[in-house]
């Protein structure tokens, strides 16, 4: 045993020619295409069409679903390795796309094949945006503490709903909509939610307010409300009541892509202080000549490459259908691929000195970026607690 797995068998990383290809076409579309609109997209809060109309040409909505539905047919390593050379240039765009992925994700796993052809395929093409609306002004972490309704009247589900920090929520065409059917159970507060598909043009779906964060400025986050909206049973995912362990799956599904957007973090503030330390000199020398800037560069240098081993590693589990460990390893990944890419933000803002708090070099964005990662898709704390109780029920049959 090598916890928290039972053979070192699960430590393979398997990567091809056709995933190094990949990247190269994602880097050369990001590096041509999309970083002259960084800092204009940034200032103005939004991603100019102009670079949306471009990534559906390359297919980035899609990466990871299956042709019938207008995706691509990659693999889980193809969709880190997109949001890590999207994130690398600007996260916001790769915010942008992941969350796409979280909408279709638990269509694909449960919804019915109706639903996958009305609602994944446009969204895989990039002809629609989605949204997954989940979390509520009381219930963040706490996923079965949400207050949300939905009361099946006449055939039709009443929805009722208040949700907050909805990525896309202001933009988006569709939302994959969380919601009690029926009461918590004493011992068992999960059950009773289930998981609609809601269209945006439906009567009663409003957008509150959009929600300024510290960081992916051109990320559109905002308020919903959902107002005695009649849902068709046919848009009900899965079974009733049992939504909350549809979003756990999709969770565990696309936190592992969270991780591949701080690698791209990462990776640019390892390449900016790089280059820096050797452009700019200081009495006398260039900074890479001096010692403490050494040190930051070898330790980020050493960090950056550890963190992409786990993250490439998390993928690699899940594209040889290891679920379980899977979802161990992404959580690891998530939580240590995000504190790395604060680590090295931190490094490169301090060897940029005045111009690395200057908004126009780019380098103070990645730290305000990637402080919103270390939260969304299960905060890394919640990280460090799927971490342990996912081992204590899997090798010694403990739930904590």
């Amino acid at each position: 045993m090598v916890l928290p797995f039972k053979t070192m068998e699960a430590f393979n990383v398997e990567i091809s020619e056709k995933h190094e290809l990949f990247r190269r076409a994602v880097r050369e579309f990001m590096e041509r295409d999309v970083a002259p609109y960084v800092e204009k997209g940034e200032k103005e809060g939004q991603i100019p069409k102009e670079v949306l109309e471009k990534a559906k040409e390359l297919g980035l909505y899609g990466v990871s679903v299956p042709e019938e539905y207008g995706g691509q047919g990659g693999d889980s390593l193809m969709t880190v390795i997109a949001q890590e050379e999207m994130a690398r240039v600007w996260a916001a765009l790769s915010t942008r796309v992941a969350v796409g992925g979280l909408f279709m994700t638990p269509i694909l796993l449960f919804g019915s094949e109706e639903q996958r052809k009305k609602y994944v395929t446009p969204v895989a093409k990039g002809d629609k945006v989605a949204a997954f609306a989940n979390t509520e002004p009381q219930a963040g972490s706490d996923v079965a503490g949400m207050q949300s309704t939905a009361k099946k009247v006449n055939g039709k589900y009443i929805l009722n709903a208040r949700k907050i920090f909805i990525t896309n929520g202001g933009i988006a065409d569709y939302y994959v909509v969380t919601a009690r059917t029926s009461p918590p159970e004493p011992n068992a507060r999960w059950k009773g939610i289930s998981m609609f598909v809601v269209e945006r043009e439906w009567k009663g779906v409003k957008v509150l307010n959009r929600i300024e964060t510290m960081g992916l400025k051109a990320s559109n986050t905002a308020e919903l409300a959902f107002e005695d909206v009649e849902v068709p049973a046919e848009n009900l995912v899965g079974e009733e009541g049992m939504g909350f362990k549809y979003a756990m799956s999709t969770f565990d599904a696309s936190r592992v892509g969270v991780a591949g957007q701080a690698l791209g973090v990462a990776q640019a503030a390892l390449e900016k202080m790089t280059n820096y330390s050797v452009q700019r000199s200081a009495f006398g020398s260039p900074l890479l000549g001096f010692q403490m800037v050494q040190e930051k560069i070898a330790e980020t240098l050493t960090e950056v490459n550890a963190a992409r081993l786990v993250t490439y590693w998390a993928a690699t589990l899940y594209n040889k259908g290891m679920t379980n460990e899977a979802i161990i390893a992404s959580s690891m990944a998530k939580y240590f691929a995000t504190e790395v890419a604060e680590r090295a933000a931190i490094r490169a803002i301090t060897v940029h000195g005045g111009y690395g708090v200057a908004t126009s070099t780019g380098v103070e964005r990645l730290l305000r970026d990637v402080e919103i990662m270390k939260i969304y898709e299960g905060a890394n704390d919640i990280q460090k607690l799927v971490i342990l109780k996912e081992t204590a029920r899997r090798l010694f049959g403990i739930k904590m």
